[in-house]
């Protein structure tokens, strides 16, 4: 696993944007119409600089996987996230979305029972390459590195089909949201031996 750097942030978001081309929870987020797919590249761009901000970004060893994980407890308001959230405003969701977003976003955030954890925002790989065990690797590798330091994982997913493998590298389904599709939220605890190894 490789820790990203802004020289990665184009293959980043091209593994991102290819991998969630069609995605239920990421067609809440954006306008749609003609202009979807510069919406959804925005929508990664937006994703990859706050993490690059207030969490990190990981790739597999070859390249081939992506990881955005956000740290909350890190996270505050500067005048870079502002130009952000203002350009992820314009060329991604529009107006209109605005209140829908922050509901959702609200409702994550109140099943997240921890005031420190990271949260898996995007993991992806890239569409040629999937069913091959980068995903798995780059989760595990993800997952194992901050439960060991205490931090729980939380992520969202709105693919069933993605149910069964989450909960086989180690994640439970801690809620259910309705929001015109289902999405799950799951949890990973940290390995209680390993963090207590690392104090």
């Amino acid at each position: 696993m490789i820790e990203a750097t802004y020289s990665d942030r184009k293959a980043a978001i091209e593994i991102l944007t290819q991998s969630f081309n069609s995605n239920k929870s990421v067609e809440y987020v954006i306008r749609g119409g003609k202009n979807r797919s510069a919406q959804i590249k925005a929508l990664m761009e937006y994703a990859f600089d706050m993490c690059m901000l207030f969490g990190n970004v990981y790739l597999s060893d070859d390249k081939k996987a992506c990881g955005l994980v956000l740290l909350p407890h890190k996270k505050k308001v500067t005048l870079k996230s502002i130009e952000l959230d203002i350009s992820f405003l314009l060329l991604c969701s529009g107006i209109k979305k605005v209140s829908k977003i922050l509901k959702r976003e609200e409702a994550i955030k109140n099943a997240h029972a921890e005031n420190s954890y990271a949260h898996l925002w995007f993991l992806g790989v890239a569409p040629k390459e999937q069913g091959k065990g980068y995903g798995s690797t780059l989760l595990n590798e993800i997952t194992e590195l901050y439960t060991k330091i205490g931090l729980p994982v939380y992520l969202e997913t709105s693919t069933l089909s993605n149910l069964p493998w989450y909960k086989k590298n180690g994640f439970e389904i801690i809620q259910e949201l309705r929001l015109g599709y289902s999405l799950f939220i799951l949890k990973k605890e940290i390995n209680i031996h390993h963090a207590l190894a690392w104090n």
